[in-house]
Order: structure tokens, then sequence, then C-alpha cells
């Protein structure tokens, strides 16, 4: 089994996107069928959309945490700096080196140095 696609769900979608494409995805904007407007990306097999919320969706879902492993970690962590996304110190764990951050919906990224 693999997870082939992730939806999130905001209010800002662009603002959102530009946000994932200091992790390195890049997007595409674009609808199919009966879809509204909406941002796209792959990673490998998987595909990341950022739709906006739904007419009964008055709420963002907060609780969703994602964790990527980026290769240009230590690159990737001075973009954001200069970005002024904080993020925590970056501390080695079982799973490697880890920082976290948050994205402009307040959703909790771990960062991992691939």
């Amino acid at each position: 089994m693999e997870i082939r696609l992730l939806v999130i769900r905001t209010n800002e979608q662009k603002r959102l996107a530009d946000f994932y494409s200091l992790l390195g995805l890049a997007f595409d904007y674009h609808k199919h069928g009966n879809s509204p407007m909406h941002y796209s990306a792959t990673i490998g097999s998987l595909v990341l959309e950022i739709y906006p919320l739904t007419k009964s969706q008055t709420d963002l879902d907060k609780n969703l945490r994602l964790g990527f492993a980026i290769e240009n970690f230590s690159e990737t962590l001075q973009l954001l700096k200069n970005n002024d996304i904080t993020f925590s110190e970056p501390t080695l764990t079982d799973f490697g080196f880890v920082t976290i951050i948050s994205d402009p919906d307040g959703r909790k990224i771990e960062l991992y140095k691939k």
C-alpha cells in the first residue's frame, strides 16, 4: 500500500502554495472535472493538493501533521529564516535530524534531513 493523494483545505490557497514552495514543491494551478481551481504538486507517486474550504466548512483542520524528508536541509532552513519563518532547533532523533515548523494555517510540519 502507498499513499497517492493528500488534500489540504484552506481559505488562502495561494499563500499556502507559496509557503510549501519554499520546501521545494512545484505547484500547478488547475481544475479537473467539476472541482474548484486548486494547487497540485507531485512528490514521487504522491499528489499533494491545496483546495479551498468546502461551502459547509468554516474552520481549518489544524490537526493534520505532515513530515517531509528533504535533500537540501541546511539551505531550506536558511530560506525559511530569510522569509521570517521560525523553526525549532534541529535535533537528532531516532529518525535523523528534524526541525518543526508551522504552515500559515498552523499545521505542524516535520522537516527531516534526507
